[in-house]
């Protein structure tokens, strides 16, 4: 359950901007701030299956984003790169410029 909330949360930051306000809002408040399904349909005044199917619509749209443009796989590459690189450059004693480039590499993500 961790790894599918970890895997929705960083898909939800990659493509948020694809979803509508609506869809935001309630992926926002079920994996973000942790509201339960309950809460988040009192609040938005409709029914509890219809947050759910919002919630899961969405997800399923999130993984269609992410099928068709691979942006998370892309991170999780370059991440898994950069640590080798690092070990890489530690071990063999490369210069702290080096190291202060793969650290500026990592801040970009």
């Amino acid at each position: 359950m961790l790894e599918k909330t970890t895997r929705v949360n960083y898909l939800f930051d990659f493509y948020q901007a694809l979803l509508t306000p609506k869809q935001r809002s309630y992926m926002e408040m079920y994996y973000l701030e942790d509201y339960s399904l309950g809460e988040i349909s009192e609040l938005s005044q409709v029914s509890r299956q219809a947050v759910y199917d919002n919630i899961k619509r969405t997800e399923m749209m999130l993984e269609t984003y992410e099928k068709k443009l691979h942006l998370y796989e892309k991170f999780q590459k370059r991440a898994a790169l950069l640590e080798k690189l690092e070990q890489a450059a530690e071990a063999t004693k490369t210069s702290n410029a080096i190291l202060t480039m793969i650290e500026q590499l990592k801040e970009l993500d």
